[in-house]
């Protein structure tokens, strides 16, 4: 059976997330602060996080930072609060998806289902390619994981990779944002296309000299992107 880590300091909306979890065939741990969550992730393997952004030791964007230390697995952010700015932080802090408080219990299930598949999916598909690939000079290794740019090694989130190595096993193929938000977060992922515009801003801060004037990701105005060979 699934495990599902639930990072919520509310025990009453904790325990409806697990009862909806078990409801599902998921296993699923409740910890109360940041530091316990990060504590369970080094000793159980986990599938996917729900995490609260509120928490009382540290808050959720920085426990995100540091789940992403340990795991890819997918992450959930959970909030009270529903503003654009709280999207990017927590996606930019490695996110995967973003849901407001009070939201539909049936809702929460399904992007859990649909986030395990579409991890799955992408392991899978990274798995199968092995070569490196280099564009001038910007390498990234499927296997590994790991982006270099002049040798230099850069620190990216998990989807932030996934979007790279998509756009980079086809140079210079434009894609709409679309496109990129159905390959890469797949068909069943209920969030919108800022979420691309948000990663791809914050791959040209990692990977460009200068991310305003962007020598490898190119915006192709009212289509999308490309990444230059």
């Amino acid at each position: 059976m699934e495990r599902i880590l639930i990072i919520e300091d509310e025990l009453s909306i904790a325990e409806l997330e697990r009862d909806y979890l078990e409801l599902n065939q998921y296993e699923a741990d409740i910890a109360g602060t940041g530091q316990e969550g990060l504590e369970r992730l080094k000793e159980y393997a986990y599938r996917l996080v729900i995490l609260d952004l509120m928490l009382p030791d540290m808050d959720g964007y920085e426990v995100c930072r540091k789940i992403r230390e340990i795991t890819e697995i997918p992450i959930i952010m959970v909030t009270a609060k529903n503003e654009d700015i709280d999207m990017i932080r927590g996606l930019g802090r490695g996110a995967d998806d973003y849901m407001a408080k009070p939201f539909n219990p049936n809702q929460l299930i399904a992007r859990v289902k649909a986030h395990i598949a579409r991890f799955d999916r992408l392991v899978s598909r990274s798995q199968n390619k092995e070569e490196d690939i280099r564009i001038r000079d910007l390498l990234v290794h499927p296997v590994t994981r790991k982006v270099l740019v002049n040798s230099e090694e850069k620190t990216l989130t998990a989807k932030e990779f996934d979007l790279l190595l998509f756009m980079a096993s086809s140079p210079n193929q434009v894609f709409s944002k679309e496109h990129l938000l159905e390959q890469v977060w797949g068909y069943d992922f209920f969030g919108d296309v800022t979420t691309v515009t948000v990663h791809i801003r914050r791959l040209r801060e990692k990977i460009e000299k200068n991310p305003s004037e962007p020598e490898y990701i190119e915006t192709v105005w009212g289509v999308g992107y490309r990444l230059k060979r």
